[in-house]
């Protein structure tokens, strides 16, 4: 027999059951966690080695911006599903967005960034192909009639911290 039991085993009252003293405890935990633990992440220097992007010129905040760390020439930057290294879309605030890529090995980046307004996945152009969305790449590289090459946005990474910008273009 448990001390908190009377001699049928029942609790004396639900205050004393295990379950709900489990549950008190796990949503108080819960609570602390998520107090103590937010933090403006988005736009603070990071303390993790990776390429840290942030991304200028957002003209507001509708949609995501999307980026996509290429590691070769392949497929830059139009193919981004089947060739990126990474790909991650950031909710903007504020007209702010920063991209985090973390645990990325010592190697020759290249970055495009999108503005993605109306969230329908991809970078919306008029009828002469001309993108109607934010767009730009590390080094702020640029292209005539056509995106920039690898070469011309690729950048050295060496394992270690990188701050970068990229300014969107209209």
């Amino acid at each position: 027999m448990n001390a908190q039991t009377d001699w049928t085993g029942a609790y004396p009252s639900a205050a004393h059951a295990p379950g709900k003293f489990l549950t008190v405890a796990f949503t108080a935990l819960l609570i602390a966690t998520v107090i103590f633990s937010y933090s403006d992440v988005t736009f603070s220097q990071s303390t993790h080695p990776g390429i840290h992007v942030t991304i200028l010129n957002i003209r507001n905040s509708n949609g995501m911006v999307a980026c996509t760390l290429f590691e070769s020439p392949i497929g830059f930057p139009k193919d981004y599903l089947h060739s990126a290294r990474n790909i991650m879309s950031i909710r903007i605030q504020n007209n702010r967005a920063r991209c985090d890529f973390e645990d990325v090995p010592p190697g020759t980046y290249s970055i495009a960034a999108a503005h993605d307004e109306n969230m329908n996945g991809k970078l919306d152009t008029n009828a002469l192909g001309i993108p109607m969305e934010g767009y730009g790449f590390s080094n702020d590289a640029k292209g005539w009639l056509s995106a920039p090459t690898f070469s011309a946005a690729s950048f050295s990474y060496d394992g270690q911290n990188l701050d970068m910008t990229i300014t969107l273009h209209y």
